[in-house]
């Protein structure tokens, strides 16, 4: 997929949230943990990297349109986990078992390493390592909910309040509650508790398609 511009609804203007003290330091702990992380994680996304185009035709790395803050539009970096040509298409309604996703690719989702490119999303401040997971552009339903319980004034999150309680098995309004939970509750400390709730659960298959 090309390089896509951002974009955003005409006319609609979000104020950005968590602003002030935490805001400044949730983006200061984004960019450091972020860089870390990256560092850290070179060799295995370069093996990883090698093993995608070893196993099926295409490139490793996945470009896809999602909604960010404001409803502005990005560009997520993702390992490819499906074959070539898959239209965009939000995992809930590819249901396991889909035989759009390949052999590797099962085990990159499980293990959520398909999930590290999106490093580079929080080291350029289009995402964050906590906040509600990015919608597809397409996801209009979700993106509608989200806007409407004011949701969309975070940024993405790597992980999330709803992805540590069910992943692809809640619904958009179940995911949508969660999302606007977090907003009302944000600190640096659930922030922190989210991403221990995280490493904790990274290799379980539950609720991943």
């Amino acid at each position: 997929m090309e390089a896509i511009a951002s974009t955003s609804p005409p006319g609609r203007k979000v104020s950005a949230r968590p602003a002030g003290v935490y805001g400044a330091a949730k983006r200061a702990f984004d960019f450091a943990g972020a860089l870390f992380g990256l560092a850290i994680a070179a060799p295995v996304m370069l093996v990883v990297a090698i093993a995608i185009r070893i196993d099926s035709p295409g490139p490793a790395i996945f470009r896809q349109r999602r909604s960010g803050r404001g409803s502005y539009e990005f560009v997520i970096h993702k390992f490819r986990t499906m074959k070539t040509g898959t239209p965009d298409l939000a995992s809930h309604l590819m249901g396991p078992g889909s035989s759009r996703v390949t052999r590797l690719g099962t085990f990159l989702r499980r293990s959520s390493l398909d999930e590290l490119p999106q490093l580079w999303n929080v080291l350029t401040g289009d995402m964050s390592l906590v906040g509600p997971r990015p919608a597809l552009h397409n996801q209009d339903d979700l993106i509608a909910l989200r806007q409407a319980r004011g949701v969309d004034a975070l940024k993405p999150g790597l992980t999330g309040w709803a992805q540590i309680h069910g992943r692809d098995e809640l619904s958009v309004e179940e995911k949508t509650r969660y999302d606007a939970w977090y907003l009302e509750h944000a600190s640096f400390r659930l922030d922190l508790w989210i991403l221990v709730r995280t490493v904790a659960i990274l290799f379980s298959s539950r609720g991943v398609y």
